[in-house]
């Protein structure tokens, strides 16, 4: 496999990386370049690729034998799993540079970054050394024409100020999974950050919020006007508009809460009555319910619906009417693999199992771990005093909350389950440049 000596940046994000053996270890999700003291361009010395559970490491420019648009292949050695942090005379080309406004000479012609190009010398170093740039008509609706320039004619590339756009990055980062969205926005400044969250649809963001840190959450809808905030808050699932509702003031809360529609709020506002820690602040109030004469066919249906997590379609719970929460009297539930041995007109009512006692609002965290556990179960109803269903507790929810506290939070050093902050191990910062003894052999 050949290397190109110019690849633009734009068309490696996400593109997967690889090491000598085949195997996946990543996907790239920016350039490094270093600045020079001179005008030269600055030098690429190196990829940030995203591995599983959401860590960013650096791969060094001369650890990369191939580098296309459709892989990243690594060579022999070393793989350094230090967590990737930004040094003072670097910049990120994608999050840095993608919808700077910049012009370009002659003629000092105005418009926004839409890619940049990195190019390698005969003697193998590799430079920023073009930018396409898409001019700015003025005109609404028409784009303007698209040009590739020399890093040496476009100015205001390296200027500190707040002269992005944020539709080419966004275009960058649409396909991106919600978490690792959520990832990518950590990376960046505060207020870039922000400015991108804002720009996303009501739908995208309430899925990102849901998987940034709870920090990250409050700040991002501190930035939204009101009505916009709780449109946002609406298209959360309740459990996560409850838990992010609860990072902030009482009265706060009430605002936001009253500018929702109110069978949006309705279900948000049981939640935040439970106490923190028990089944009923962490369930979700809005799992799969039929009746008992619903049809195999009909369920299976419903658990297709692909809004639906897999942790949710998983089983149907089977009450009597209403089929909201709080439903009528609960009856048991149906896992999809039972489904999908029945005969499809067979009634829920004839295969409901109803062998294990449900949860009770206030039963604590780890006795809900405990039996989740015990029975090899992905969710467990949640019922009140009188029989009636309120909601489910499912295992991603068991899982986020089981976590220490920051454990979206990219900066917060590695623990174990239930280990608090204070347990973390200290010491100092190794360079992410420097070797990593013991590490993944490529």
């Amino acid at each position: 496999m050949s290397t190109p000596t110019r690849v633009y940046i734009a068309r490696l994000a996400s593109v997967a990386v690889f090491d000598p053996n085949g195997d996946q270890v990543g996907r790239v999700r920016d350039a490094v370049a270093r600045l020079r003291p001179t005008d030269r361009p600055p030098e690429v010395v190196g990829l940030v690729a995203e591995m599983p559970m959401r860590r960013r490491i650096f791969l060094s420019i001369n650890r990369i034998i191939s580098i296309d648009p459709e892989a990243v292949v690594l060579g022999t050695g070393t793989l350094n799993l230090r967590r990737f942090e930004k040094r003072p005379n670097e910049l990120l080309v994608l999050s840095d540079l993608l919808d700077r406004r910049v012009q370009v000479e002659p003629g000092g012609r105005s418009g926004t970054v839409v890619d940049v190009a990195m190019e390698r010398s005969r003697s193998g170093e590799w430079s920023l050394t073009r930018v396409a740039v898409r001019e700015q008509t003025g005109r609404l609706g028409r784009r303007g024409h698209l040009h590739q320039a020399e890093w040496e004619k476009v100015r205001g590339l390296s200027g500190m100020g707040d002269t992005r756009g944020t539709a080419n990055l966004l275009a960058v980062l649409e396909d991106m999974r919600p978490a690792d969205l959520a990832n990518a926005l950590q990376d960046l400044p505060d207020s870039r950050r922000n400015e991108l969250a804002a720009a996303l649809d009501n739908t995208r963001l309430a899925d990102v919020l849901s998987e940034l840190p709870e920090h990250d959450q409050v700040e991002i809808l501190a930035g939204l006007d009101r009505e916009r905030a709780a449109d946002v808050l609406e298209e959360m699932d309740p459990d996560d508009a409850a838990d992010l509702l609860n990072e902030l003031p009482p009265p706060e809360q009430d605002v936001l809460l009253d500018l929702m529609e109110p069978d949006e709020a309705d279900p948000v506002r049981q939640l935040l009555k439970y106490t923190p820690g028990t089944a009923g602040s962490v369930m979700t109030s809005e799992p799969v319910i039929l009746p008992p004469d619903a049809t195999v066919a009909e369920a299976l249906a419903r658990i297709r619906e692909p809004q639906l997590s897999p942790a949710v379609a998983a089983q149907v719970f089977v009450a009597r009417a209403p089929m909201t929460t709080p439903t009528g009297r609960y009856l048991g539930m149906v896992h999809f693999q039972r489904l999908l041995r029945e005969p499809p007109a067979d009634l829920l009512g004839g295969v409901v199992l109803n062998d294990i006692d449900p949860l009770q609002p206030d039963t604590p965290l780890p006795e809900i771990t405990r039996r989740m556990a015990t029975y090899d179960l992905v969710a467990m109803p949640v019922i009140d005093s009188a029989n009636r269903l309120v909601g489910a507790v499912t295992v991603d929810d068991v899982l986020d909350h089981s976590l220490p506290r920051d454990w979206r939070d990219r900066d917060a050093p590695a623990r174990g389950i239930g280990e608090s902050p204070a347990g973390a191990p200290t010491g100092h910062p190794v360079s992410r440049r420097e070797p990593l003894t013991g590490g993944v052999d490529g």
